[in-house]
């Protein structure tokens, strides 16, 4: 196959931003995870969270809501432009924004959704910043929530979450430092940086080999080796990549370099794995785009990204729920970021 990354056209994007806009509204069928204190707090998503009911589960919903602001933010003639501005401004208001901050002050609730659904809330106001002064303004109380509880989790976490789902802390740092680079928040970034060094700065000759796990969605060797090309200056990235995968260009281990077989694109646990192939293509494509033309590597890391995505994107099936309220968004970020 010619080695070629996909580019997002308008035309898809406005198909994921029609799918996004019905995905943000449909309060069912919901996973609900809910600590219950008492009776009364035996509540519906819309009640307990006014503005990421939808999409089927919190951070889905947020992640949607992120892929909504950005399809805006790149395509300005986009169709259904109007009306996400008209939805956004209907969900993320500042009575919505201070029930959902107040939702994390309930006994047990503190670590609802951490770091995931964290992090991706932190991203969509990094978006949200460039596209609506006053709805980033809205968004402070639960952002400051947010901000200031990732600060205390990453204090407390003595060794990284290594597996290819939620709590996986490259992922959740990636996306965080994304926001804190946005925000200039220079607290938050070189705290998330020497973090980020301290846990992986290390590593060397990582079994990828091991790879997949059979519901993963995340690649955890792929998002560490993605998270310190972000904090490292290329030619100590590359040092450190030598290190942590020191036969690549041998083509080992290879099972990094060939899409995930999705045995059944219909059973949702099994779907993550489309999202394994999305996120190894993006992440293969950006180590491509540090490598030089002659190093041997590179060549293994364009067709490898490429594959991953032709193998993801026709699976990405609109009218099956169970893949249609979380695979667009990163179907967008995967193509966009």
């Amino acid at each position: 196959m010619s080695a070629s990354f996909p580019i997002l056209a308008s035309a898809q994007a406005s198909e994921f931003a029609r799918l996004g806009l019905t995905n943000i509204r449909r309060a069912y069928p919901h996973y609900l995870q809910h600590m219950l204190n008492e009776p009364a707090d035996a509540r519906t998503p819309r009640e307990l969270h006014p503005a990421f009911y939808g999409s089927y589960d919190w951070h889905s919903c947020v992640h949607q809501h992120w892929m909504l602001v950005r399809l805006s933010l790149m395509f300005p003639n986009l169709p259904e432009r109007a009306e996400i501005s008209r939805v956004l401004h209907e969900h993320l208001t500042a009575e919505n924004m201070l029930a959902e901050a107040a939702y994390f002050q309930a006994p047990g609730r503190e670590f609802f959704e951490r770091p995931y659904g964290w992090a991706w809330l932190l991203k969509l106001a990094q978006e949200v910043r460039a596209y609506d002064a006053q709805l980033e303004i809205n968004m402070a109380p639960l952002v400051s929530y947010i901000r200031t509880g990732f600060m205390r989790y990453l204090r407390a976490l003595t060794t990284p979450v290594r597996n290819g789902i939620h709590g996986n802390t490259a992922v959740a740092v990636a996306l965080v430092l994304g926001h804190a680079r946005a925000h200039d928040d220079q607290e938050l970034k070189l705290f998330c940086t020497a973090r980020a060094a301290y846990w992986f700065g290390h590593d060397t000759d990582y079994p990828g080999h091991y790879e997949p796990s059979g519901e993963d969605f995340y690649s955890p060797c792929l998002v560490e080796a993605g998270l310190m090309a972000r904090i490292l200056p290329r030619e100590q990235f590359l040092r450190w990549f030598d290190k942590f995968l020191p036969r690549l260009a041998q083509g080992q281990p290879a099972n990094l370099l060939k899409p995930a077989k999705i045995s059944d694109p219909t059973d949702p646990k099994i779907a993550h794995l489309i999202g394994l192939n999305l996120n190894k293509g993006w992440v293969w494509r950006r180590l491509a785009g540090l490598l030089d033309a002659e190093d041997p590597r590179r060549a293994l890391a364009i067709e490898a990204g490429a594959t991953h995505y032709a193998a993801a994107l026709p699976l990405l099936d609109a009218q099956d729920f169970n893949r249609s309220h979380w695979l667009p968004s990163f179907a967008v970020y995967t193509m966009t970021e």
